[in-house]
C-alpha cells in the first residue's frame, strides 16, 4: 500500500522590524560664535573635507539641519602582509579599510556630532567640548547600577584603574577618593531620561560618558532623533550632579587645543619666564613610579644641554628655560627629556626618555576656579572643590601632636657658616636626614628605627623600613625634608601607610618588628596590637617654611588626604608636625603655648 502525502502548508514570511534607534557616539562641539552663524564644515577637518573618496552633504530633511560627511580609507595592503608571507610561504595580499561617518547636527542650543566607524577622527578636536560626557552621566546616572568607572590619581603616582561590574553596583562599591581622583568614564543605568530606546518598553537605557563623548541609544528618524538630542539637553541644563556624583564633576581635564588650554599655556610659559616657582613643583610620571626610588641619578636633557644629575630640582628646570624668548619656554620643557639611572653615571638606565614637561606640575588660579598642569595635561578645579580640600588640609594640620620634633638645624661648613659649596671643603658637617633621624632618637625614651629594615619572606631584597624612629609612647615617626618637590613627600606618605599596614596586618613582619624593639629598647610601653597606631609625618618645607594649607602644593595635599582616609580605615590616627630650622615643634610647642 502506497500513502501519498501532499503537504502545501505555507508561513508568511514576517519581515524583520527596522530598529528604531542604534547606539552612537555622541559629541558636542563648541562654536566661535554664535549658533547659527557657523558654518558646520568649520567643524570638520579640512583634510578629510578634500580627500579623494570623501563626500560632504548638507542634510534638511524633516526638521533635522546637518551637515553629512562619509568615507573609506584603503591606504593598501596591511602592513603584516609581507612577513606574514615569509613566514608561510604563501602569498598574502590583504587590503586595511577603514570606514567613517560624521554626521554634524545643529540645534537651537549646540551642534553635535554623531560618529560611526573611525569618524571621530574627522572632527577637529579644539572643537570637542570635554566636559560634555561626564557633564551628562553624573546628572542622570542610577547611582546603584555603575557598570564601568575608569580613574586617574591625580598625584605624583600617575596612577590609571579600571573596574568593571558586569550587573552594575552602587558607586561607592568602585571605591574612588573624592579628593585628587579624575574619572575620565563612568558606564550606567540611566533613570528619569524619556529616550526614544525606552518608549513603550520597560527595558532601561544605559549610557557611557568619558571626556569626550557619551554612548547612548539615539533614534534613527529625524523626529526621533531630535526628541533625544532634547532630552540630552534638558539633563545638561540641570544645576547640578547628583549628590552622588558631585564629586566626579568638580575635577575635569581640558582639551589640549582647546582655547582655554592654550591661554594656560601662556599663562604658565609667562610664570616661567618670571622664575617664580611657589606654585610649581616636581613630580613622578606614571611611567616612571615603579623604578624611582631605585635611581640613583637622572640625566636632564633641556634647552640645548644635558647633564646628569644626582637629585632633580623645579629651579633647576626653570632657570634651565627662563630666559628662552616668550611662548618658547614650556615648548623647551616638552621637547627637553629625562632618564633615570640606577647609577650614578649614565652606565644603568631604568627609564626611558620622558618629556620634561610630566615631571612638572604648576597651579593657575583663576577667579574660582583653579587649573592645574598636571602629566602634560590640563586640569580644572571647581572652587568648591577646593574649600573642601584646604578645610581638611587645615584641620589635619591643626591636630595636636604627641611628640616633641628637635629642630633641623641647617647645614654648616669649617667657615663656621651655612655652606654654599660643599664640596670645596674638607670638613663638612651635613644635616641630612641621617643626621636628624639621630637628634630625633637622641631625645629621652625615643627609638632609632632609621636603616634598621624588617625581613621576611615575603618583604624580599633590602626588606622594608617600618619608621625612622618610634615615639615615647610608641608613635611611629616618619621624617621627610622636602625643598622644591612632590616626590619626597608622596614617597613620605607612602612609607607611612605601608609601615602601618605591614604591622597591622602581616604577622611574620610585625614578629620581627617586635623582636627587633625588645632589643633596642626593653619594655618600651609599645601597644603590641597595634589596633590604633599614631603615625607622625615630620616634615622640613624649604627655609623651614611653616606647614599651612598654602605652604602645600596642591598635589602634596591630595597625597596627604588620601593617606590619611586609608589610615583612618585601618584604625590609625595621623599627626603631621612642621619641623623647624631653629626650635622644637610638635608637642613641645603645644606644651610650652
Amino acid at each position: 500500500m502506497t500513502i501519498e502525502v501532499s503537504s502545501t502548508v505555507s508561513c508568511p514570511h514576517r519581515a524583520k522590524k527596522a530598529p528604531t534607534t542604534r547606539k552612537s557616539s555622541l559629541h558636542r562641539l563648541r562654536a566661535k560664535g554664535p549658533n547659527r552663524a557657523e558654518d558646520l564644515s568649520a567643524f570638520v577637518l579640512p583634510r578629510y573635507l578634500d580627500r579623494e573618496g570623501f563626500t560632504s552633504r548638507p542634510v534638511n530633511k524633516d526638521g533635522l539641519v546637518g551637515l553629512l560627511v562619509t568615507g573609506t580609507i584603503a591606504p593598501g595592503r596591511a602592513d603584516w602582509c609581507d612577513p606574514l608571507s615569509i613566514l608561510t610561504g604563501h602569498p598574502v595580499a590583504e587590503e586595511n579599510r577603514t570606514s567613517l561617518a560624521l554626521f554634524l547636527v545643529r540645534t537651537e542650543n549646540s551642534v553635535y556630532g554623531i560618529t560611526y566607524g573611525m569618524g571621530h577622527l574627522m572632527i577637529d578636536p579644539v572643537r570637542i567640548d570635554p566636559g560634555f560626557g561626564i557633564e551628562f552621566a553624573v546628572r542622570c546616572l542610577k547611582e546603584d547600577r555603575i557598570t564601568k568607572v575608569r580613574r586617574q590619581v591625580m598625584d605624583a603616582r600617575g596612577r590609571t584603574d579600571e573596574n568593571s561590574a558586569t550587573s552594575g553596583e552602587h558607586i561607592r562599591g568602585f571605591g574612588i577618593e573624592q579628593f585628587g581622583e579624575i574619572v575620565s568614564q563612568i558606564s550606567g543605568q540611566i533613570e528619569n531620561v524619556p529616550l526614544t530606546f525606552t518608549t513603550g518598553s520597560k527595558r532601561p537605557a544605559h549610557v557611557t560618558g568619558n571626556d569626550r563623548s557619551i554612548k547612548i541609544h539615539l533614534g534613527n528618524s529625524p523626529a526621533a532623533l531630535l526628541h533625544d538630542l532634547q532630552e540630552i539637553e534638558e539633563v545638561c541644563a540641570r544645576p547640578n550632579p547628583l549628590p552622588e556624583f558631585e564629586f566626579i564633576a568638580q575635577v575635569r581635564p581640558l582639551s589640549p587645543k582647546s582655547e582655554q588650554a592654550l591661554n594656560l599655556d601662556g599663562r604658565l610659559d609667562a610664570m616661567l619666564g618670571e622664575g617664580k616657582t611657589n606654585r610649581m613643583a616636581l613630580a613622578v610620571p606614571s611611567v616612571c613610579r615603579e623604578h624611582f626610588e631605585f635611581a640613583e641619578s637622572f640625566k636632564v636633557t633641556l634647552a640645548g644641554r644635558a647633564g646628569q644629575y644626582a637629585e632633580l630640582d623645579i629651579d633647576q628646570l626653570v632657570a634651565a628655560v627662563q630666559r628662552r624668548p616668550a611662548g618658547g619656554r614650556l615648548r623647551a620643557l616638552r621637547e627637553g627629556r629625562i632618564q633615570m639611572f640606577s647609577s650614578t653615571d649614565d652606565s644603568e638606565a631604568n627609564s626611558g626618555k620622558v618629556p620634561v614637561d610630566h615631571w612638572f606640575t604648576a597651579e593657575v588660579p583663576d577667579g574660582v576656579a583653579h587649573y592645574f598642569y598636571w602629566q602634560g595635561k590640563w586640569y580644572e578645579i571647581g572652587a568648591e572643590y577646593l574649600t573642601v580640600v584646604e578645610k581638611r588640609i587645615a584641620d589635619l594640620l591643626a591636630q595636636p601632636a604627641s611628640v616633641t620634633m628637635p629642630p633641623w638645624t641647617v647645614e654648616m661648613c669649617e667657615t663656621g657658616e651655612k655652606c654654599g659649596d660643599p664640596k670645596g671643603h674638607k670638613r663638612h658637617n651635613v644635616h641630612d636626614e641621617d643626621w636628624y633621624n639621630k637628634e630625633v632618637a637622641a631625645q629621652d625614651r625615643y627609638v632609632l628605627l632609621d636603616k634598621n629594615n624588617v625581613h621576611t619572606e615575603r618583604l624580599r631584597g633590602g626588606g622594608l623600613e617600618i619608621a625612622d624612629a618610634l615615639g615615647p609612647q610608641g608613635q611611629f615617626i616618619c621624617v621627610k625634608k622636602a625643598a622644591s618637590s612632590t616626590a619626597p613627600l608622596n614617597h613620605l606618605f607612602a612609607q607611612g601607610r605601608t609601615g602601618i599596614e605591614t604591622v597591622r596586618f602581616d604577622l611574620e613582619a610585625r614578629e620581627d618588628f617586635l623582636s627587633k624593639i625588645d632589643k633596642l629598647s626593653p619594655g618600651h610601653p609599645l601597644d603590641r596590637s597595634f589596633s590604633s597606631p599614631t603615625l607622625v609625618f615630620g616634615i622640613l618645607l624649604k627655609d623651614g617654611a611653616e606647614l599651612t594649607p598654602d605652604s602645600l602644593f596642591a598635589f602634596a595635599k591630595i597625597s596627604l588626604l588620601h593617606t590619611a582616609t586609608a589610615l583612618q580605615g585601618m584604625g590609625a590616627r595621623l599627626e603631621v608636625v612642621s619641623v623647624s630650622r631653629t626650635a622644637e615643634t610638635g608637642m613641645a610647642r603645644v606644651t610650652t603655648g
